[in-house]
């Protein structure tokens, strides 16, 4: 580590999120020249802080300077035979990401995935008549879990009857971004939690179903990703049974967890921005800029680690070989250089890109057209049905730094459901 400056707050204690983003942490991480490091513990151990967007745009789009594929893709580090174990696309870099991501490009192209939105359009409403009908009730399990959920199962090919269940593993995953200790015979797993991803024994219950739903598709495939993963040949090869079960562990979680986490937050910007809704209403022209706030504003994964994998420069900060450089999501979407007055809620704002998919550059998440329709719709169908909310309880935020989700959120419905229908 060079002489920069040390950062007073740990950003790597959860505790920090558990009322939502700390802006004003991220804020005097922006205001300080060149990058902050953040140490941990008294060994030496520490990590880069990535705050500022174009910062962020930097490290994504040199992958063979930061890679995914060295250390882990979170601040702590795995041994290489856990990284081995766990790697799924997301912890790859070229060519081994490319190739991978090559083979799901076509399930989420735009002509694709406008399929889908009859689908969740009719959903959505089933669910926001059914809390109309009850008054309110947690958004979180009631409308914000079942969407994403359910669209990524039906893209994967997954039974309904079976949702539930792949809701239950991937809330066990996130559980497993906190300090919280897990139990390691859960679900039945027999592996060392240090070989799954998240350190969790729902990771071992999705690859038993994931190994489990591709055998019946090898024997009578559907249209559908598994049958894709699991016939699909990429070079002459076919992907091997791990290559295949941490593909679809990557695809449940990041399909389901970050919309979620995005249409949880949507209920808080509403409450905290009444007017601007309100005007949403009588301008819906302004809808695509409303689903990129939503985004923005919520920045659903917090941050991403890479680590050097040569001695470089960033920002003005000397970067060695091996150290970790962690990019805040969280303080790039609020980057007073990036965003005017960034901590309100433009619906108008320019048309440029925010780091809620990420920084861009190959890592650039892949379901963010399928995200925006989900968040779209539902968007839509609430203000259809003139919906209102009021907070019932103080929001239950993961207990996580790497995910700003809300494990629940209590709400009464108000306003005057049903007008415009």
């Amino acid at each position: 580590m060079t002489n920069q400056p040390v950062f007073e707050t740990d950003l790597n204690d959860p505790h920090l999120f558990d009322d939502g983003i700390p802006h004003e942490v991220f804020s005097n991480m922006r205001s300080t020249s060149g990058l902050v490091w953040n140490p941990i513990g008294e060994e030496g151990d520490g990590f880069w802080c990535v705050g500022r967007f174009e910062d962020v745009a930097e490290v994504s789009r040199h992958p063979e300077i930061y890679s995914s594929g060295v250390g882990h893709i979170q601040i702590y580090t795995i041994d290489e035979d856990a990284l081995e174990a766990r790697a799924s696309m997301i912890d790859m870099d070229p060519p081994a990401h490319t190739r991978l991501r090559r083979l799901v490009n076509p399930g989420f192209i735009p002509r694709n995935i406008r399929d889908y939105e009859p689908i969740v359009r009719e959903r959505a409403s089933k669910l926001l008549d059914d809390l109309i009908k009850d008054g309110g009730g947690d958004w979180v399990d009631r409308v914000a879990k079942p969407i994403p959920i359910g669209i990524i199962c039906d893209m994967l090919g997954v039974p309904e009857e079976d949702r539930n269940y792949m809701i239950e593993l991937t809330d066990h995953l996130v559980a497993g971004t906190s300090a919280k200790p897990l139990d390691p015979n859960a679900y039945g797993n027999t592996i060392p939690l240090r070989l799954l991803p998240f350190n969790s024994p729902a990771a071992f219950a999705l690859s038993e179903y994931a190994r489990e739903l591709g055998e019946k598709r090898r024997v009578d495939p559907k249209d559908d990703v598994v049958s894709k993963l699991v016939h699909t040949e990429i070079d002459g090869e076919k992907l091997t049974d791990a290559e295949y079960t941490n593909f679809f562990r990557l695809l449940i979680f990041a399909g389901n967890e970050t919309t979620r986490s995005a249409m949880s937050n949507l209920v808080l910007q509403i409450v905290q921005f009444p007017e601007v809704f309100e005007n949403l209403k009588q301008n819906p022209d302004l809808m695509e800029g409303a689903v990129e706030e939503i985004v923005r504003y919520a920045s659903p994964i917090l941050y991403f680690r890479r680590t050097a994998t040569q001695d470089t420069e960033l920002s003005g900060t000397k970067i060695k070989k091996g150290e970790k450089v962690v990019m805040w999501y969280a303080g790039a979407n609020f980057d007073e250089g990036r965003f005017d007055d960034p901590l309100s809620y433009n619906i108008d704002r320019p048309k440029q890109p925010h780091a809620g998919y990420g920084g861009g550059g190959v890592h650039t998440c892949l379901g963010a057209g399928l995200a925006r329709i989900e968040l779209r719709v539902l968007l839509e169908e609430i203000l259809k049905r003139n919906m209102g909310f009021e907070i019932k309880e103080k929001p239950e935020y993961v207990h996580s730094n790497f995910v700003n989700g809300i494990e629940h959120l209590h709400v009464t419905v108000t306003g005057t459901p049903g007008a415009g229908k």
